[in-house]
């Protein structure tokens, strides 16, 4: 185990001197699983832990959500947009669903690609360099890839195993929720500010986070909440039960249970 890496919310970056994820290879290679996937799930089904969601919803969510974080990392207004729904009449609804997202996956790596990190854009946080559309379109990519094999499977805790990537980068996603939305989430009414503080404890990799009142972040949590990071990114995203996780629980459980009520991302 190593120490927990200290990103930079704003940009996306490492601010330790660690060595800097390959978010753009990462990003392609997810996109790519997600794309293959496609075809395998039925357009109708229903995707677990998100409403009344099906995987075409889901499927034109996230190319929608590639070509405005594209417009984003550029400064681009005319991507905020929604993309015109496709007919998905017929037999070759699939194809058409995976030839879509695959279009606005490349076009947004495109982008990324040539606006380079230190391009001036428009994020979550204000305005900031595109690096950190190279983080964000990485962990959006990445719980849709789960959500699509859970629409597959018909179950969320049964597509843990179909999603390999690293546990540092699901611990990476857990620290943009962290650091990131949940923060946002006050900032922009969604949520009321927390009173509970707990501890949230990746088992795998030994890193832990502490959610609750900003002003208040080093004192005693009064829960602790621990699973892998994966579960445990999964758990906060509102795709995992504590159980469906086998989160470890400790202090007091209606606190954690009050957290993670938030929303804590949107």
């Amino acid at each position: 185990m190593h120490p927990r890496p200290a990103v930079d919310p704003r940009t996306g970056r490492r601010t330790d001197g660690g060595p800097e994820p390959d978010r753009l290879a990462l990003l392609a290679r997810l996109q790519g699983e997600f794309a293959a996937a496609v075809p395998d799930v039925a357009p109708d089904a229903l995707v677990p832990a998100c409403g009344d969601w099906r995987a075409a919803e889901l499927v034109l969510h996230l190319a929608g959500v590639h070509h405005w974080a594209a417009g984003m990392a550029v400064g681009d207004p005319s991507r905020d947009e929604d993309l015109p729904a496709p007919d998905l009449a017929g037999p070759g609804a699939r194809h058409t669903l995976a030839e879509l997202y695959a279009r606005h996956a490349a076009d947004l790596r495109a982008t990324l690609d040539a606006a380079g990190p230190d391009g001036a854009a428009r994020t979550l946080v204000g305005d900031g360099p595109a690096s950190f559309w190279w983080r964000r379109q990485t962990h959006e990519t990445l719980v849709h890839l789960h959500d699509l094999h859970a629409a597959r499977l018909a179950s969320g805790p049964d597509a843990l195993d179909a999603v390999g990537v690293a546990p540092e980068v699901w611990g990476d996603g857990v620290d943009e929720v962290v650091t990131v939305f949940q923060p946002r989430q006050v900032r922009l009414g969604r949520m009321a500010p927390l009173t509970d503080r707990i501890r949230v404890v990746a088992s795998d990799l030994g890193w832990s986070w502490t959610i609750g009142p900003a002003e208040d972040r080093e004192s005693v949590p009064d829960a602790t909440l621990t699973a892998t990071a994966q579960r445990l990114d999964l758990l906060l995203w509102g795709r995992l039960t504590p159980e469906e996780a086998g989160a470890v629980v400790g202090g007091d459980r209606d606190a954690a249970r009050r957290v993670l009520a938030g929303p804590l991302v949107p």
